[in-house]
């Protein structure tokens, strides 16, 4: 696997109108994009800062994986991405490794990416998100 940089960083928060205002008016950033993943449940803003892209993560419903990540820990970084030639691969390699995957196949994420994860267990504790274009 070659990982060429951070894609992004992912952020849980309860409101992305409430949190955007600490980056927009804050930390200067612009947000340059609002989508909402309907088979995630989640409606994501994008920030950029250089290459690397900071992604608020806003649960549609309650059932959503953010909304049960808000509910435990609250409102803060939720996982971390990184951009790969191509995911599919990534995962098998990875998977070859030993490290439990959360998603056995790339699906479809946000800004049009595929994406898998990889389970925090087996990723020091951090959730781990595999992206390609």
């Amino acid at each position: 696997m070659n990982i060429s940089q951070i894609e992004h960083i992912g952020i849980a928060v309860n409101s992305i109108d409430e949190s955007r205002k600490y980056y927009e008016e804050v930390l200067g950033l612009e947000c340059y994009k609002i989508e909402e993943v309907a088979d995630q449940k989640v409606r994501t803003a994008f920030f950029r800062i250089g290459e690397v892209k900071i992604e608020l993560l806003e649960p549609t419903s309650p059932e959503s994986t953010i909304a049960k990540f808000l509910e435990k820990k609250g409102q803060g970084v939720h996982h971390i991405a990184y951009a790969v030639a191509e995911v599919n691969e990534a995962l098998k390699d990875v998977e070859a490794k030993g490290i439990q995957l959360i998603d056995k196949a790339g699906r479809k994420g946000a800004e049009n990416l595929n994406i898998g994860f990889l389970h925090p267990k087996f990723t020091e504790g951090v959730l781990t998100e595999l992206c390609s274009k």
